[in-house]
């Protein structure tokens, strides 16, 4: 019988900058597969990009895929060949950066629900 397991990596947070998730150890696992469901946008024009890292001991990270952009309430994909352990890395920007626009306005941010769904 496969076992499996959902973590949820974000509840509510609001993401802004750069940002990376806590790391999961996932190294029973064969199969992983990420949600990030996009609650509410702070800033208009807010864009957020993540990319699948990878870790032999959760400490030292590199990518395992390119970087994606998070266009939708809620947006999930398939990741594998991961090893140990993974995480999301990420940025939230606007057409002004990251630091807002020229007027002062606050900080772009995405409210995210960030779910890691594994299975043997």
């Amino acid at each position: 019988m496969r076992e499996s397991f959902t973590a949820v990596l974000e509840r509510a947070r609001t993401l802004s900058g750069e940002f990376a998730t806590e790391p999961y150890e996932a190294a029973w696992a064969a199969e992983a597969r990420w949600f990030v469901r996009t609650l509410e946008r702070t800033h208009p024009g807010a864009r957020l990009r993540v990319t699948t890292q990878i870790s032999p001991d959760g400490l030292h990270w590199c990518d395992l895929e390119p970087a994606r952009e998070v266009t939708d309430d809620l947006e999930s994909w398939a990741s594998t060949n991961f090893g140990g352990w993974l995480r999301l890395k990420g940025t939230v920007e606007s057409d002004a950066g990251t630091a807002g626009d020229a007027e002062g306005a606050d900080t772009p941010g995405v409210k995210v629900l960030i779910y890691l769904a594994l299975k043997s």
